[in-house]
């Protein structure tokens, strides 16, 4: 697999949140997984981006268009204990 735990959760639960992905699809929504709860979110992008800082929403901004070019969707994984965030852009199909 890899060395990066977090990308191994969602290859873990990519079954799932491909199923949620699936369901509003025609949103392109950004997902999330949250490691605490182990739980699935999709949101809208727009939403999604607005609850960011500027840099951040830059560094979205790039990430999602270059996602939807590829076929991909992104998805972040939230794991508040190590207060962290971080994002993938993977492929859908």
């Amino acid at each position: 697999m890899t060395e990066d735990p977090y990308l191994e959760m969602v290859y873990e639960h990519w079954e799932d949140i491909l199923k949620w992905y699936n369901l509003f699809v025609a949103k392109r929504p950004v997902m999330l997984f949250d490691v605490q709860e182990q739980r699935i979110y999709a949101y809208p992008y727009k939403e999604f981006k607005e609850d960011m800082n500027q840099r951040s929403q830059a560094i979205l901004q790039d990430q999602y268009r270059r996602a939807q070019r590829n076929n991909q969707m992104v998805v972040f994984v939230r794991d508040n204990n190590e207060e962290k965030l971080v994002s993938y852009s993977l492929d859908l199909a």
